[in-house]
């Protein structure tokens, strides 16, 4: 059904998250973040926008990762057909898998990162997105496309994938919050507006609004992409 990865560099204070699926607006269900806070990606059978919404209140009242999730989850009656990943501020995930989550289902902890799926083809799928997480990339961004389309490679989603979404938060660039909600490709279409994201005019509006390290940023050019 979907497969995710939530990722945090101590270097740079950057989170970072993808996630696909055979159904339509993974973005809009699945990924949310915040750069003083964390990162979270509920999905599942029966996704619960609640959990990802409370765990991120819950994260900026300074409550762990594996705190957040073991009470989310162990309040909740339906709990075993979702899945809840998140990273706190500190880099730590954490996850939870129902037990009646469409197999294969199941999450991948390792140092900075969390990586869920479920309906997956295989097991392989989680593994091979973790493969990717130690190599070198440009971007984040070029390492989220990684390592999604790693575990397409891999298998994927049974049912093949509809939608594809990225959020990177970053304290040196606004916020980049990327959403495919239907291509027959979504990977690659993903991919392919990140491209144009990084091209002006829109790269250079990007240059102009406020930022983690200088939230006052401001700037008024006779011409902008601004909304």
């Amino acid at each position: 059904m979907t497969f995710s990865v939530l990722t945090f560099d101590h270097k740079t204070g950057v989170f970072a998250g993808a996630a696909t699926t055979g159904s339509l607006c993974v973005g809009g269900w699945v990924l949310r973040g915040d750069i003083e806070s964390g990162m979270v990606a509920s999905q599942g059978t029966s996704p619960s926008t609640f959990w990802r919404d409370n765990a991120l209140r819950e994260m900026n009242k300074e409550k762990s990762s594996k705190e957040i999730v073991e009470k989310l989850t162990g309040g909740d009656s339906g709990r075993e057909k979702r899945q809840l990943a998140a990273i706190d501020k500190k880099g730590e995930p954490f996850g939870f898998t129902g037990a009646d989550s469409v197999p294969f289902s199941g999450h991948l902890v390792g140092e900075d990162y969390i990586i869920a799926g479920n309906m997956l083809s295989n097991p392989s799928v989680l593994s091979a997105m973790g493969d990717c997480i130690n190599k070198s990339y440009s971007s984040e961004a070029e390492k989220m496309l990684a390592i999604l389309q790693a575990g397409q490679r891999a298998g994927g989603d049974k049912r093949g994938i509809q939608s594809a979404a990225m959020l990177i938060l970053d304290p040196e660039k606004p916020p980049l919050d990327l959403r495919v909600d239907y291509d027959e490709n979504p990977i690659f279409a993903l991919e392919e507006l990140w491209k144009r994201s990084q091209r002006p005019p829109y790269s250079s509006w990007l240059d102009e609004v406020p930022i983690m390290s200088d939230k006052y940023r401001s700037d008024m050019p006779q011409k902008n992409t601004g909304t």
